[in-house]
Formats: structure tokens, C-alpha cells, sequence
């Protein structure tokens, strides 16, 4: 059930404490994909449903991601449109690894620039290659890509079409299509609002190979209130309960299970988040019926750009803990701007930065001595481009 992926690898891995790579920001979905909480419509009309394979997000994204070893991540915004990242893993379960993860997309997804795609990308250094690439045909028709290698082996490609209509949601997936060994995975979603507070629908999944062919059902709910969610997925390959409450504005809380009937294991789970705004925190914790405890504490550093993680899971049946601490580091591109007296706004960029310190030349009077040169202004605006001393100041501080 839930993502292609997850039928064409090796299944769903078993995190904490497991061989296996910890889920990485790669299974994140896109946030302009999904639309916000349905409960935020007020106009009256049935609202959009959103995604299918994100029905249980709300209170996944309160269960904290395993921390193993150390890790250092380094964010860097290029532009409003593009950013790198890269990731520095020491293990000593798993092989270290160095990730270079970038981004492409618009700034912003509800603008009049919805036709521009999205390209995402993340290589590690074993060579395993990560591709997305999401591009808006129309407002309501979208199309994904996504392939993924293991070193030099191809080991998924999927294509993807969703329409959104007014109060429904129809996609239709493919997955491994391959004409010489005659198999492929076809995989379709359908959610349709019913109220302003239920949704239905239902998930089929279609897999044909030389020696083998079958399909699997599962229908799906979900009903929403003012600050809860409950979901419910229950098919022939099991059943994926969750429900997700938000005590207040600092308090969150999450309750899952989830029944394979190919693996014959049941898992429930609960799972808190608490926000500590006045402290900069924020603490994730979780605990499952296979005395399996973790928390991971998120610190922002302020005023440095930087955010510290630390977290602990503790396997008490298998008698196991792993502890990790990481960092993550934001790093801005420079931007300086000015105001025409016209109200038209100039932003200098790298460029500009660079060009000043190839060719310094004094500042003229009531400019401040960090701010770039009348040379470097554009042409006919020179007399009539003034600073605000205290942008300025706040962007290229002396």
C-alpha cells in the first residue's frame, strides 16, 4: 500500500535498529504537492481531498526520524529558485556517506508561475542517483517523474499524471515498465470528498511479471475535525490505521498501527511533539509495542544559522541503543537592495558583490562605505537611487 517505491524495492524498511538506510529527506513529499488542512476552507464548496500517499503525513511528521552516528548538513539558498545541500554521515552500523542533495522549484507554488518544473536530485557517494521531476501540464493536471539507481543498476523508474478536480483527486501510476522481461506495476488512486469533513477512496495496485499476476484492493477514510485527523487504510495486504490530535499551539500527538497480513506483524506506535518557542526547541518522541523508545531534540542555535539534533533509541527486547548527533547549517546568499524613487526594487547578487571588489571606488556622500558603488548602479537611476541606510546596514552590517 502507499508508494510505488515501496512495491518496486525491497519493501518497507524496518527502522529503528535495521540494516537498512534510515529514511531520508528524499521521502519527504514535495510541500506545494499537497494542499493544506481541509478544515482551513471556509467558502462553503467541498474541498480538494489532496494526494493519496498523503493521508497519514499529519501524524507521521510527529514521530521523530532516527539519529545514528554523527551527521552534518550543510543547507545552502542559491536564489528564491534554486538550492544545494550537502550531507556528511559517519556510521558505524550502515557504510559513511557524503549526500549532495538540490533543488529546483518556484518560489512560490501558489504565484502565477506554475508552469515552471520542478527538479530535485540527490547523489551519495556510492554513485546511487535519486531524480524527481514534477511539472504543472495545467492547473490541475500534474505530472511526476522519478528514477532511481543503486550504484550502476536502475532499480525504479516511475511516471506518475494526477487531475484535481474541485472535490476529487484521480492519478494514475506506472512503475518498472519493462518490455522484455513483460512486467510492469500500474498503480491507481481515487479520493473523493463526500463532506466538508470526510473523505473516501480506495488504492489499486496491479503487478504483472512472466511467472506471476495479482492485484491488491484497499479502500480508504479519513474524517477531520477542527484540530484531529483519523485514517484508515484496509485492504487485502493489511490494514494502516493512524489518528493525529493537536492539544495546542506547543502540544502535538499521534497514534498508529499498522497490520501486514504478508508479514504477519502488528506495530502500534505513539508519538509526541512538543514546541518550546521561547527556548528555540523542539522535542519528538515516540514509543511502539516493540519496546522500542526514541526522542530526538532539535535546538536552533540563534543567531547563529545553524540547528543542533541530538536523539537516543533504546531497543529493549533486543537489548540495542543507538545514539546520533547532527547539524544542520542554512546558508543565505547575499542580497543587497535598493529603492528607486519610481518604487521599482533592484536586488544585487553575487555579481554586483563580486564586481565592487574587483573595482572598489569611494562611496559619495550620506552612502554608507559597505554599500556598492554609483558605478555598479544602473544607468539614468544614479542620481535618483537613494539607500535605506538601515536595510543596508542590516544586510552588510560594518
Amino acid at each position: 500500500m502507499g508508494s510505488v517505491l515501496a512495491l518496486a524495492g525491497a519493501g518497507r524498511q524496518n527502522w529503528p535498529f535495521s540494516s537498512d538506510t534510515p529514511p531520508t529527506q528524499w521521502d519527504t513529499p514535495l510541500p506545494h504537492w499537497d494542499t493544506p488542512p481541509r478544515w482551513e476552507r471556509r467558502d462553503g464548496r467541498l474541498p480538494n481531498p489532496g494526494s493519496f500517499h498523503a493521508l497519514h503525513h499529519s501524524c507521521k511528521d510527529v514521530f521523530p526520524q532516527q539519529i545514528e552516528g554523527v551527521k552534518m548538513m550543510v543547507n545552502k539558498t542559491l536564489s528564491s529558485f534554486f538550492k544545494a545541500s550537502h550531507t556528511f554521515h559517519l556510521s558505524a552500523v550502515s557504510p559513511s556517506q557524503y549526500r549532495f542533495h538540490v533543488e529546483h522549484r518556484q518560489s512560490d507554488s501558489h504565484g502565477k508561475d506554475t508552469d515552471s518544473p520542478v527538479l530535485i536530485g540527490e547523489m551519495d557517494s556510492s554513485g546511487s542517483l535519486n531524480a524527481h521531476s514534477l511539472l504543472h501540464l495545467s492547473e490541475r493536471i500534474r505530472a511526476k517523474a522519478v528514477f532511481q539507481t543503486q550504484q550502476a543498476q536502475f532499480m525504479t523508474w516511475q511516471f506518475e499524471t494526477e487531475y484535481r478536480g474541485s472535490d476529487f483527486t484521480a492519478a494514475v501510476t506506472m512503475a518498472n515498465p519493462d518490455v522484455l522481461r513483460e512486467s510492469v506495476i500500474l498503480v491507481a488512486h481515487f479520493l473523493q470528498s463526500v463532506c466538508s469533513g470526510l473523505v473516501l477512496g480506495g488504492e489499486l495496485v496491479y503487478h504483472r511479471g512472466r511467472h506471476e499476476e495479482g492485484g491488491i484492493l484497499t479502500l480508504a477514510g479519513q474524517y477531520s475535525g477542527p484540530n484531529w485527523v483519523a485514517t484508515l487504510n484496509a485492504g487485502k495486504g493489511g490494514a494502516h490505521a493512524s489518528y493525529y490530535h493537536r492539544a495546542n499551539k506547543q502540544i502535538q500527538v499521534g497514534v498508529e498501527f499498522e497490520a501486514s497480513t504478508r508479514t504477519q506483524e502488528t506495530t502500534a506506535s505513539f508519538g509526541y511533539q512538543m514546541e518550546l518557542p521561547e527556548a528555540n526547541m523542539v522535542f519528538r518522541g515516540m514509543v511502539n509495542s516493540r519496546c522500542i523508545i526514541g526522542g530526538v531534540l532539535e535546538k536552533s542555535l540563534s543567531p547563529l544559522p545553524a540547528t543542533l539534533l541530538m536523539g537516543a533509541f533504546v531497543n529493549h527486547r533486543g537489548d540495542k541503543l543507538q545514539v546520533g548527533d547532527g547539524v544542520v547549517v542554512l546558508v543565505m546568499a547575499v542580497v543587497v537592495v535598493c529603492t528607486y524613487r519610481s518604487v521599482s526594487v533592484c536586488r544585487w547578487g553575487w555579481e554586483s558583490m563580486w564586481a565592487r571588489l574587483q573595482h572598489p571606488q569611494p562611496s559619495t556622500e550620506g552612502t554608507p562605505s559597505h554599500a556598492p558603488p554609483p558605478a555598479l548602479w544602473p544607468r539614468g537611476k544614479r542620481r535618483s537611487c537613494f539607500w535605506r541606510k538601515k536595510m543596508v546596514q542590516q544586510e552588510f552590517p560594518p
